[in-house]
């Protein structure tokens, strides 16, 4: 198997499945991640997923894909997505990209205690 320069740590309590992502999300990484996250979505049907992206260093538009794919995921198993620890560059990101008019997800920027609808 090889490294990958990026992980994700799961927790889940009552209906709410979180995963902290760690690292890069790359072309290269993004195809792992999305496993993992799915086999831990279709397994455990949570109502809502919560992404921590506190941690992650980097992020290409393959990460905004995954993101989008994790939207649609949550969707077929009746679950909302939440984005956490978005920071600033990241943020612009996904406001250019659109992102914070999709129905179902909740991006909660890093400097803000309360979350963007």
């Amino acid at each position: 198997m090889r490294e990958t320069k990026s992980s994700v740590r799961f927790s889940h309590i009552g209906t709410i499945l979180r995963a902290e992502l760690f690292g890069e999300i790359d072309h290269h990484t993004a195809k792992h991640i999305r496993e993992e996250l799915d086999k831990q979505i279709y397994t455990l049907l949570p109502k809502e997923i919560v992404l921590s992206l506190s941690d992650v260093g980097f992020m290409d538009s393959s990460g905004l894909g995954l993101i989008v794919g994790r939207l649609v995921t949550a969707k077929e198993v009746g679950a909302t997505l939440t984005l956490t620890g978005v920071d600033a560059r990241t943020m612009k990101i996904f406001e250019m990209a659109g992102l914070e008019r999709m129905r179902g997800l909740v991006i909660c920027p890093q400097e803000e205690k309360r979350c963007i609808p």
